[in-house]
This record gives C-alpha cells, sequence and structure tokens, in this order.
C-alpha cells in the first residue's frame, strides 16, 4: 500500500481512482465493507482503490471532543486499512484551515482535480466541507457535472442485542463497559491493546506466585477495570493469559496499571513490545482481605481463562 501524508506529493490524479473517506477509528466491519467495496469497484475499472483518512482526528481540532479516546492509534488503523487491499492511503493532516474548504471546494479542487476520483464509496451519514454542509445528496449532485460514480453503503446493523448501526461511538461504549464479547462482533476481530513491557512492583512471582508482564499503554482506549480472558502476541508467537486492568485494591497504592500473566510462559520480555487481544471479560476488580486469598482467586481466573480460550 502507497503511503501519503502530504497532498503536495501528488503530482498527477489516479488512474480511475476509487475513493472512500472517512476517520475510519477502529477500522470496524462497517469501514471494512466501504474499503472492501472501494477495492471492488477498482478492480472492475482496472484503476486504483484508494482510503482518506485525517490526522488527527477532526473531533479533536474543532473542539467538539478534545479529549476522543481513540480505539485504534493511526499505525494500527493503517495497518488494518492495509490489509483490507486497498492501494493508496491518503492521511490528510486535519486542521482549523483544511475545515474552513467547502464542499464544493473539497469535491472539485481535491477529489475530482487533484485525485482524480471516478467513483466514491460512502455511508449513508456521510458529511463534508465546512460545516458539514456537504452530505449524499450533494455529492450526487456534483457527481452530474463533475463525472464520477456515487456509491453509497447501507448500514450495518449493529447485533441482535445491541440497536442501531455499528458504529465507533457504540464499539467505545462496549469497550468502556468491559463488553469485549460483544465490541468483537462490531469490530470483526478481538480489541486489541498494544505497550512496552515494564518493571512492575515486583510482587508478581515472589508475593502472588503468578508472574506478570506490566505493560506501558501505547493505547488510549482500555477497557472498563476488571479480570479477563486475553491472548498474547509476542515474538510473532501467541500465548494464553490474563489480564488485570485496575488499580490494585488489595494493595492500596491506587496506581492505574495493565498486567498480564501469560500462561505456561516464563521468558524475559522486558523492554519488548506485545499486543494483547481481549477475548472474554471473567470478572470485576475487587479488594481482599489478604494476600493469600488474592492468590487463590488468581488461581480460580487462570482456571477460568484456560476454559474460555480451550
Amino acid at each position: 500500500m502507497q503511503f501519503i501524508n502530504d497532498l503536495d506529493d501528488i503530482s498527477k490524479p489516479f488512474k480511475n481512482a476509487v475513493i472512500t473517506i472517512g476517520n475510519f477509528d477502529g477500522v470496524h466491519i462497517g469501514h471494512q465493507v466501504l474499503l472492501g467495496r472501494a477495492v471492488e469497484k477498482a478492480g472492475a475499472m482496472d484503476g486504483l482503490s484508494l482510503a482518506m483518512t485525517f490526522e488527527p482526528h477532526p473531533a479533536r481540532v474543532l473542539g467538539q471532543n478534545n479529549h476522543l479516546p481513540l480505539i485504534t492509534l493511526y499505525e494500527q488503523k493503517a495497518e488494518l486499512i492495509e490489509r483490507s487491499g486497498i492501494d493508496v492511503l491518503i492521511t490528510i493532516p486535519f486542521t482549523r484551515e483544511f475545515a474552513t474548504i467547502t464542499a464544493k471546494q473539497f469535491v472539485g479542487d481535491l477529489l475530482v482535480g487533484k485525485i482524480g476520483i471516478k467513483a466514491i464509496v460512502i455511508g449513508q451519514d456521510y458529511t463534508f466541507g465546512k460545516n458539514r454542509e456537504g452530505n449524499a445528496a450533494l455529492l450526487k449532485f456534483f457527481s452530474k457535472s463533475f463525472g464520477f460514480e456515487v456509491i453509497v453503503i447501507d448500514w450495518i446493523p449493529a447485533s441482535d442485542r445491541i440497536h442501531g448501526r455499528i458504529s465507533s461511538t457504540k464499539i467505545r461504549e462496549l469497550l468502556m463497559e468491559g463488553n469485549v464479547s460483544e465490541a468483537r462482533k462490531l469490530l470483526g476481530r478481538f480489541y486489541q491493546i498494544k505497550g512496552t513491557v515494564v518493571s512492575g512492583q515486583g510482587r508478581g512471582g515472589k508475593v502472588l506466585g503468578f508472574q506478570t508482564a506490566n505493560i506501558n499503554l501505547q493505547d488510549e482506549l482500555c477497557p472498563k477495570t476488571g479480570i479477563y480472558a486475553v491472548t498474547v502476541e509476542c515474538d510473532n508467537k501467541k500465548h494464553e493469559g490474563v489480564a488485570n486492568i485496575g488499580y490494585s485494591p488489595t494493595f492500596d497504592e491506587h496506581i492505574f496499571t495493565v498486567e498480564v500473566h501469560i500462561l505456561d510462559f516464563n521468558e524475559n520480555i522486558y523492554g519488548q513490545k506485545i499486543r494483547v487481544n481481549f477475548i472474554q471479560r471473567i470478572r470485576d476488580e475487587i479488594k481482599f482481605s489478604n494476600i493469600p486469598a488474592l492468590s487463590k482467586q488468581i488461581e480460580k481466573d487462570v482456571k477460568e481463562a484456560h476454559n474460555i480460550l480451550s
């Protein structure tokens, strides 16, 4: 996949360009449908498939939600978009100045003039241009004079248990509730965090009898505090594990940590980057009366995680 992070790097329009545009936070099933349709359409036209996204998230620049926790940071988002088969990823540096571009300028100058689109794939609620003045209807109006096709994809229902369509907002809410199982259905994969293994309090193996990897998170959105059955990707291998997200109430430290006990694993991975996939929530994080009681519960958690993952 070709990466373009500066519009000035586009020297000429792309051949039979088919584009889909969005923030793509999470690159969930709905996004995957848009990306897949762009790839399919470009193939039928002997052209190139393109995805356009924005960095940072427009909501942060425009002050709508300055602290919006992202499901996927840019690196992982780009990785997931690449997996979809897209040929070119254009990342627009989003600024307040860029936000003043009118809908007509965005379509005429950028999409048609600069990129040379022949087709665009959008969702029903797609908006663009200054103050979100553009929508699917206006895009279809412009398409008649500029000569490109507009493909509008129907919303994807969330699930039998969740009302409405798949959206990044719904996934964000599910993860913050700890409902990683339901979030998986909307994402089309397990929710994953990544980070570097760092030194912890040194009590995992010595005090509790269970060695843990403490993670310095790189991601912004972490599931609700509690205990989870997880898989851990390390050195291109996948292992089963139990993750503890929270504040270690038994030790009264009130410091937020993410710790993972990797089952049947005894290697030194300090300083290494690992990925943790959340499979299922086991229980809340609770305060125990003493350390032996906590150790006994961890033993139960390990057995429960093994049953879930086997």
